[in-house]
């Protein structure tokens, strides 16, 4: 049985384009593959606590106290749902031009050398090719290539840098743009980015 890892981290609950977006893609690929098993991680309702020193501290072997050893183990759960997974579909709002702290904080966890990447002679290798990983944007102006605030565009661009680093070429990604323009720019990108959805393949 395939499984599928579906992530949200959108602070904006019902009113969330990004979430609207991503449980579309779920929905699409459960009807494909009534079987799919998925596990559902919302960032926002349950965060991960970003990374310290003392996480750095107690990973390398120094003695953790309390929350510090609770919150390891649950970045070990946390890794382990992304290893175990055939399918990422991934909800990813721009938030001042890149990624909410929360997914980065996801982020850290499953970027692990020697779990998700190493170092050999020919310099880092990713090891977590076998997985698709599908991406739901909402951003609230245009940023593509040939307009004015392209060079501000650090969400699609620092996700398919940082899933290429760990073995994911080929990222697939879903976005409605220009949402916060006005309510008809909202709708038609989200009627748009919805129709691009019924177009995924199987999972």
């Amino acid at each position: 049985m395939k499984k599928l890892l579906h992530i949200d981290s959108s602070v904006l609950g019902p009113h969330s384009v990004s979430r609207q977006l991503s449980a579309a893609i779920v929905d699409q690929l459960r009807r494909a593959a009534p079987n799919l098993e998925v596990r559902y991680r919302d960032l926002t309702s349950t965060p991960l606590a970003h990374l310290s020193g003392a996480h750095l501290a107690a990973a390398q072997g120094a003695t953790a106290n309390a929350d510090i050893a609770q919150e390891l183990a649950t970045g070990q759960v946390v890794l382990d749902e992304f290893l175990a997974s055939d399918t990422v579909v991934l909800g990813a709002p721009m938030y001042n031009f890149t990624i909410p702290s929360q997914l980065k904080a996801w982020i850290d966890r499953i970027v692990v050398a020697g779990k998700t990447f190493k170092y050999d002679a020919q310099g880092p290798k990713g090891l977590a090719g076998d997985k698709r990983v599908i991406v739901a944007i909402s951003r609230g102006g245009f940023y593509g290539a040939d307009t004015p605030a392209a060079a501000l565009e650090h969400l699609e661009s620092y996700l398919r840098g940082i899933f290429g680093f760990i073995g994911v070429t080929q990222p697939e990604f879903i976005s409605a743009d220009g949402i916060q323009v006005g309510p008809e720019y909202r709708e038609k990108a989200l009627a748009s980015a919805l129709e691009a959805v019924t177009n995924l393949r199987a999972a």
